[in-house]
């Protein structure tokens, strides 16, 4: 979803460009292949969306709060067993 909103927002920006130059007609021809060419290129980038990434960085952030709990109970291990 937000990569359809990512390339209305460059078609629209696009097409403003194009009438304020006085070239509406060309704008036209265009606009006929524009956005498929921008959904494909977007796609091959593989982009995420922000709250995909702030879901990731939530679930990494609990990652390493676990790790650091594991390494403190390992030392503790490690201290019982010398």
């Amino acid at each position: 979803m937000a990569l359809d909103n990512l390339v209305q927002k460059v078609r629209e920006q696009v097409r403003e460009r194009y009438e304020q130059s006085n070239q509406s007609g060309l704008w036209q021809e265009l606009d006929k292949n524009l956005q498929a060419v921008l959904q494909e290129t977007f796609a091959k980038m593989e982009l995420v969306t922000r709250e995909e990434f702030d879901r990731q960085s939530v679930l990494l952030s609990e990652a390493r709060q676990k790790l650091h709990v594991l390494e403190a109970q390992l030392k503790q291990l490690e201290t019982l067993v010398k």
